[in-house]
């Protein structure tokens, strides 16, 4: 398939938020988080838009009354509706938006690029309009990607510029689209934003202030059509890097793509390594994170950072290397090394939030019990790279059909909790056919149940002995309820300890 046929297509003259929008003709293909963020942008900015989405539901419906409440677009909710490019004001469009999810041979794209219409993410749009309304001064950005870890180091990231007197926000493929921070009235002096490799695959323009590729393993091969073009999604984070191009000295994919990549003169290779670090690396001496990028000193000396103990009690390797690469980013933009710590002290670990509680015969036992909705399960699904997903509970009326889709790929099994999994047992049927869901049999007769703490433990066991049943080595077993715990638990942190029992009573002495 070839990619990338107009790419900008005569539109590298809309650079700013002050271009010329008025009038533009624009098909904006999704309705979720980003897709919204740009439909709404795109009005603002005088545009003419026209939104289609393959999903017809309660939530993608009052986003549609929202959009059409704020300005003069069209949404069409449906498959009927995204079979073919759709015309905007009764005339061929003159840009589509593609959401991150959709894959570029989907034939509403491949009718576009064939038609000699630009396609271009999100991301693509918000770095055209980074200017803002009114700000004074574009926030820098520092861009993050890899396969694992992401989430993670964004967050890091940010909290350490913010505890360094920046105001700085985590963006992107971590929750808030860049659009509704450019848009922000305050402004902000650093955005730290997470790519996916979705994101990635319809962005041009980009130039940050320092980016990352965390690490690279297979992933997504079927939605970019081979690893190949996976690695050079992700690659493209570094095009165009002004200040500092991070790499991960463990994972050597990294450094040649640094070596490759098309960066502003005088953007430096900066490493990050778990070990002892060389000139131009972060990395670990002794119990300190050190730098021997930054420094003048740098061939002789190291800068000390933090302190492992910074990162709480024995932290896991990959805690470590994310650590890392997050200093690496905010050293570009100019943070002192006090804030560095004081972020990875003040950054929110918290108990159920992507907690290791035990590894054992190769298998990692997550606590996320805090994932209480389908946004906070993405994080945790997407940092691991095969996952036996604990997963139920008191739905709220949400749907899962979009957090099943992006993690379907890499789910061994599901082991079901909860009183009502209707709509999460109906997105898997659509989205994962193919992976083995086990249910737990304890209160769930769909009646209301007396919540007491033996019927949590009770739930628990079943789930964790469930997991052990098809958890195999290099696994993680992943309480990510991505639900609310009222019906079988008094708490999400009740649900949480209840599973740490559990898995504590399941290995016995058997872990490592």
């Amino acid at each position: 398939m070839t990619e990338q046929l107009p790419m900008l297509g005569g539109l590298e003259h809309l650079d700013s938020w002050g271009a010329d929008w008025a009038g533009l003709r624009v098909v904006v293909a999704g309705i979720g988080a980003s897709g919204f963020a740009a439909a709404d942008t795109l009005i603002e900015l005088g545009a003419k838009v026209a939104v289609v989405d393959g999903v017809d539901n309660e939530y993608n419906r009052e986003r549609k009354q929202t959009l059409e409440i704020v300005g003069a677009v069209s949404v069409a909710l449906g498959e009927e509706h995204v079979k073919a490019l759709p015309t905007v004001d009764g005339e061929k469009p003159d840009l589509v938006i593609v959401s991150p999810g959709w894959r570029p041979t989907h034939p509403l794209l491949v009718e576009a690029r064939e038609a000699g219409i630009p396609v271009w993410s999100e991301i693509e749009l918000a770095w055209r309009v980074r200017d803002g309304r009114e700000l004074a001064q574009p926030a820098e950005w520092l861009c993050v990607t890899g396969t694992n870890g992401k989430t993670t180091t964004v967050t890091m990231a940010a909290e350490m510029l913010r505890q360094d007197g920046f105001r700085a926000i985590a963006v992107g493929n971590v929750g808030t689209p860049v659009l509704d921070a450019i848009r922000d009235p305050q402004g902000f002096d650093v955005l730290v934003v997470e790519l996916s490799s979705f994101q990635l695959h319809h962005t041009y323009s980009v130039s940050p202030l320092a980016s990352t590729v965390l690490n690279i393993a297979e992933d997504h091969v079927d939605w970019h059509g081979g690893f190949e073009q996976y690695k050079a999604d992700k690659a493209k984070i570094y095009e165009r890097t002004k200040i500092a191009a991070i790499f991960n000295a463990e994972d050597p994919v990294t450094l040649t793509m640094v070596e490759d990549a098309d960066v502003v003169e005088g953007c430096r290779g900066i490493g990050f390594t778990t070990k002892s670090p060389a000139v131009s690396m972060l990395g670990v001496v002794e119990d300190l994170l050190v730098d021997r990028a930054y420094i003048a000193e740098r061939r002789t000396q190291a800068q000390e950072l933090a302190q492992l103990s910074d990162l709480g009690e024995r932290p896991a390797h990959h805690t470590v290397a994310n650590a890392l690469a997050a200093a690496a980013l905010t050293r570009a933009a100019g943070i002192n090394a006090e804030g560095v710590a004081a972020g990875l002290r003040a950054y929110d670990r918290g108990e159920h939030r992507i907690q290791t509680i035990a590894q054992a015969n190769g298998i990692t036992w997550v606590d996320d019990s805090k994932a209480t909705n389908p946004h906070a399960a993405h994080a945790a699904l997407a940092a691991y790279p095969t996952v036996v997903w604990i997963a139920g509970g008191l739905a709220k009326g949400v749907e899962y059909h979009e957090l099943v889709q992006q993690h379907s790929h890499h789910l061994r099994a599901v082991v079901l909790i909860g009183t009502d999994t209707r709509a999460l047992e109906e997105a898997l049927s659509q989205h994962a056919p193919d992976v083995p869901v086990l249910r737990t049999q304890v209160g769930e007769t769909g009646e209301p149940t007396e919540v007491t703490p033996e019927l949590g433990e009770a739930v628990m066991n079943q789930a964790v002995q469930h997991a052990l049943s098809v958890a195999q080595e290099g696994d993680t077993v992943l309480l990510a309820p991505a639900s609310a715990s009222m019906d079988q638990f008094a708490s999400y942190a009740a649900r949480g300890h209840a599973f740490a029992k559990a898995v504590t009573d399941a290995l016995g002495n058997s872990t490592e």
